[in-house]
């Protein structure tokens, strides 16, 4: 899928999330459900990170192209030296490493734990970092029009201000985690829900998408999994834009009014 349906996608997951936790007891803050909707979006993005034309290698000027660039490169000599007999050659490095459940859990894991021992500026970082990605993805629009240096002030400044209403008491920085010094541990969470959802809906298109990699499915390692090929639909298309993009809105305004109590 396209960038704005990825973080669509992203926050509609998390919204949903919200709705779950509250029927379950731990029902979410607001400031926890509109952050989290936020870093999600950003987060269905970051998979990309293995595309030099992928929103994300715009997102942050030469520094984002750079880094997409070592990770293509990273991720093409992980498929070689794992690929199985069945997986066949590739020039490049999109959607592998960086398209499975292992990578989505390592860099969830990795934002939570930056997160409690980084203290306040780690936590600043993640949400910087995901916010920008997030207007890249639900404004695209705007932002392709707008200079990359006013997105990255508009993602400084939310991510101060969303930083200090987290941190009013109950307002959800010890959200779900509740033990002395794990506030901000949930801050993976959304992050690897993101991740997540951007293979879900990559496995919806004709590639397919290795998600459960390094798990083997008979000679292949990578194999791409998706539904049917009777089933799948070309990025970009019609059924993207026209079907799929207006039901994660509805879906996300469906699972924001149940996270809120108002159904």
């Amino acid at each position: 899928m396209m960038g704005p349906a990825h973080s669509l996608s992203g926050a509609a997951a998390w919204l949903g999330v919200g709705a779950a936790a509250a029927a379950t007891g731990y029902a979410m803050p607001w400031p926890v459900l509109v952050v989290g909707a936020l870093i999600t979006a950003g987060a269905a993005l970051a998979p990309d990170l293995d595309h030099k034309s992928a929103t994300i290698s715009r997102a942050f000027g030469p520094v984002s192209k750079a880094l997409c660039g070592i990770v293509d490169d990273l991720s093409h000599a992980v498929y070689k030296a794992t690929r199985g007999p069945g997986d066949p050659r590739r020039n490049g490095g999109h959607r592998t490493l960086t398209h499975t459940w292992l990578w989505a859990v390592l860099i969830g894991a990795g934002a939570s734990a930056a997160a409690v021992f980084g203290g306040r500026w780690a936590v600043l970082t993640i949400l910087f970092v995901h916010l920008v990605l997030a207007v890249e993805g639900l404004l695209w629009r705007a932002a392709r029009v707008s200079s990359d240096v006013l997105v990255w002030l508009l993602g400084a400044t939310s991510a101060w201000i969303l930083a200090g209403v987290l941190d009013k008491p109950g307002n959800g920085s010890d959200w779900l985690f509740t033990g002395p010094g794990q506030e901000y541990l949930w801050l993976g969470l959304p992050i690897i829900l993101g991740a997540l959802v951007h293979d879900i809906g990559d496995a919806l298109t004709v590639s397919g998408c290795p998600i459960l990699w390094p798990i083997p499915l008979g000679r292949k390692r990578w194999a791409p999994l998706g539904p049917p090929k009777a089933m799948r639909f070309r990025a970009g298309s019609w059924v993207e834009l026209k079907i799929l993009m207006p039901a994660f809105m509805v879906l996300g305004g469906v699972g924001a009014a149940g996270a809120l109590n108002f159904i």
